[in-house]
């Protein structure tokens, strides 16, 4: 059962009950993943491994900071591997794990989604600014 079968079930209390014990092992696991540049890092690094600045060149928007940050929680979880090369200067490659590897379908799903529905989210939000301001 998954939360989107809540609306059919007709026993709603216990539903609610699962949903609610399920919500707990799950939100740590999307505080986790579920962030823009975790997704959009991992959709970088999946195809091939890459260095820092390159991947910081791929997400041009991203911060040295935000990028540092984000490699080091995905690296600590298990998603991201950092290898240390042996070159002048020394650099530095993230690779993803196959547990992170397991996250492209639905990443990539996820992506697909945003361009095809990015402008209807744009459109509906401003729909609804126009109708706040009348």
């Amino acid at each position: 059962m998954n939360s989107l079968d809540i609306i059919a079930d007709t026993d709603l209390g216990a539903t609610a009950q699962r949903t609610v014990s399920e919500s707990a092992q799950v939100r740590p696991v999307l505080d986790k993943i579920a962030d823009k540049w975790t997704v959009m890092i991992l959709t970088v690094i999946c195809p091939k491994p890459a260095r820092f600045n390159e991947i910081k060149r791929r997400l041009d928007c991203i911060t040295h900071k935000a990028l540092a940050d984000t490699l080091k929680r995905l690296e600590r979880n298990g998603l991201v591997t950092r290898t240390v090369l042996p070159t002048s200067p020394i650099g530095v490659e993230y690779a993803i794990t196959p547990l992170g590897h397991s996250l492209r379908q639905p990443f990539e799903a996820l992506y697909a989604w945003a361009l095809t529905h990015g402008g209807a989210i744009e459109e509906a939000s401003r729909a609804y600014d126009r109708a706040r301001e009348e």
